[in-house]
């Protein structure tokens, strides 16, 4: 037994057991007639029952199902920062995180183009109650961040999940995805959570955290999407905090919210992977000898990482355009564009409801507001 097995994925020994346990499930079949719709199903099952590792299972399956999604519920993925990232090397990539599925699988997806190392990525164990979803997230080298426990418990796990990320990058030379707060950002504001960074130093066997976290190799990560194909899902728990209520999730909510990111509509998706950070953790170590201030000036050099390199779209223009009945931004968009997004505004919610549609065009306009901050932004 390992210290991490309550959290990590399968091994590669275990794969076609994992495999093997799942292969005739009805959602096994959906997925795969999803994806390889020509085939007989007697075709997909035997080249899984053939397969004995992660990486075949990823590059075989898992890609060409998030092809297939691309195809279907977009108008394309495109890149950029990719180039300067070294091959057969880990990375811990820190992202703002928008999708439940999606973000990580199409950074994977990218990093496989680029002939780059995958990553093993974090996932909220409240997503995957359902064995098949578990199993699936294993065979897809999920490991599990233990939510909901109480404090005691949950210094145990953060402890647990750093040290296990310390494993994955330096001794199995595995990149990491994480996000850089707890669940996906609801109002379009991207910040880092000092948590997440202090979760990490724990794993620290440096006498300085900055050296540890420059051990890591972080690189910041902006992912955006033109259309939010869960926008309108986000609004009851935008409400409530507007209304300072508390939020309680319906029962089958995070699976309904899974599927529609992975079908719902996009448009255009942009990846952006920043720097490694190097001279800024010299700076910080340099200027901050409190290691609480040295975290929190590292959640704002990653924060200025992702937001000056977060690629905007029409429809973020045009929300903020609306939201501030403003023209500051109409040679960015066409007259189209806007009546597309003003049509999916109306569809979407209750249009006569004022803080319903400031909630919305926020979520879309608030990247804006923030690249704003930046000099030369756009």
């Amino acid at each position: 037994m390992s210290k991490f097995d309550t959290i990590r994925p399968y091994s590669d020994t275990e794969v076609n057991e994992g495999i093997r346990s799942v292969v005739h499930h009805p959602m096994m079949k959906a997925l795969m007639n999803f994806t390889f719709p020509e085939q007989e199903d007697s075709v997909w099952k035997e080249q899984l029952v053939r397969t004995h590792s992660i990486r075949d299972f990823q590059i075989n399956f898992v890609y060409h199902s998030i092809q297939k999604v691309l195809h279907r519920s977009s108008e394309g993925l495109t890149t950029s920062g990719f180039e300067k990232l070294e091959k057969n090397t880990s990375y811990l990539f820190i992202s703002n995180h928008r999708d439940i599925i999606l973000d990580t699988s199409l950074l994977n997806v990218s990093l496989f183009d680029h002939g780059l190392v995958m990553t093993a990525s974090a996932i909220g164990d409240n997503l995957v109650k359902k064995d098949f979803l578990l199993k699936l997230s294993k065979l897809n080298r999920n490991f599990l961040v233990q939510r909901g426990l109480p404090p005691r418990e949950l210094l145990q796990s953060s402890k647990l999940m750093s040290e296990y990320i310390g494993q994955l990058l330096f001794r199995e030379n595995r990149s990491v995805w994480i996000a850089q707060r707890e669940g996906r950002t609801k109002d379009g504001n991207d910040a880092t959570h000092q948590g997440v960074l202090k979760m990490l130093a724990m794993g620290s066997d440096e006498e300085q955290v900055m050296d540890y976290f420059k051990k890591m190799k972080i690189v910041p990560v902006s992912i955006s999407y033109e259309y939010d194909p869960t926008d309108a899902l986000k609004m009851p728990q935008l409400m409530a905090e507007a209304n300072n209520e508390v939020y309680i999730k319906e029962k089958n909510e995070d699976f309904i919210t899974l599927l529609s990111g992975i079908m719902g509509q996009k448009k255009r998706i942009h990846i952006h992977v920043g720097d490694v950070l190097k001279d800024e953790l010299e700076i910080i170590k340099k200027n901050e000898d409190n290691s609480n201030r040295q975290i929190q000036a590292l959640a704002q050099v990653i924060d200025d990482s992702i937001l000056s390199t977060y690629k905007l779209w029409p429809t973020n223009f045009i929300a903020y355009d609306l939201l501030h009945q403003s023209e500051k931004h109409q040679h960015l968009y066409t007259e189209e564009e806007k009546s597309l997004f003003e049509r999916r505004l109306e569809m979407k919610i209750d249009s006569q409801n004022p803080k319903m549609v400031e909630s919305f065009l926020s979520m879309y306009a608030n990247p804006v507001t923030n690249k704003m901050k930046y000099q030369n932004a756009f």
